[in-house]
């Protein structure tokens, strides 16, 4: 499967949000990730769908919605109906999952499921024959640049072998900590979509950051 690079917007300058994305379409960007939180699943508050709105008519790119929230069910169509292209939700949140992701590719959206770090692989077994991505949290969610849990690394190869076995197709994303210093090992593990957000927005070229971590995945 293509590497692809998918940047946080969490990290970027929101006050030129469009600037920012052209920024990083420039240095070859797949995907924009955006992080969903509610001060309540995880312990920080970010956006909303408006805000998933504003990024979506700011760029052609993939519009892929992490949502780090209680109660997803709740808001599925708003993010879908905003523009995401793919929605994922945690496994951790979620009573009834087979549901909750049918819902989502029923209303014309990809499904993603998330683990937190402390989440084994083997809870999604269940439902990996329906899901288009699994997205493994690499450090703890609510707040961008953290450390990368070391451990995350053997999740992403217990995934990736059961996707082969299987013959299934979903994308692995790994969200947390990824950096030029740990994102080649991140990919030969058997990661497909990167989300990297301080990495590149934190930088003084955000081009040049965006370019440098393609190329480390290409």
């Amino acid at each position: 499967m293509k590497k692809l690079l998918a940047p946080s917007i969490l990290n970027a300058d929101f006050t030129n949000i469009a600037q920012q994305i052209r920024y990083v379409e420039l240095g070859g960007a797949d995907w924009i990730h955006c992080d969903i939180m509610d001060g309540h699943f995880v312990p920080n508050l970010t956006f909303g769908p408006y805000i998933v709105k504003a990024i979506k008519k700011s760029t052609n790119l993939i519009v892929d919605s992490h949502l780090m929230i209680s109660n997803p069910d709740s808001l599925i169509e708003d993010f879908i109906e905003a523009g995401s292209d793919y929605v994922t939700v945690h496994q951790e949140a979620v009573v009834h999952l087979d549901r909750t992701l049918n819902k989502i590719k029923d209303l014309g959206a990809k499904a993603g499921v998330s683990i937190n770090p402390s989440t084994p692989v083997s809870f999604l077994y269940e439902v990996l024959e329906i899901v288009d991505l699994v997205l493994i949290m690499s450090v703890n969610p609510g707040f961008g640049g953290q450390k990368f849990i070391q451990n995350s690394v053997k999740k992403i190869q217990q995934l990736y072998k059961f996707r082969s076995e299987n013959n299934l197709n979903f994308l692995i994303q790994v969200d947390g900590g990824v950096n030029k210093n740990n994102i080649e090992q991140i990919s030969d593990a058997g990661c497909d979509v990167f989300v990297v957000g301080q990495s590149i927005f934190k930088n003084d070229n955000i081009t040049a950051s965006t370019i440098e971590l393609k190329n480390l995945i290409s």
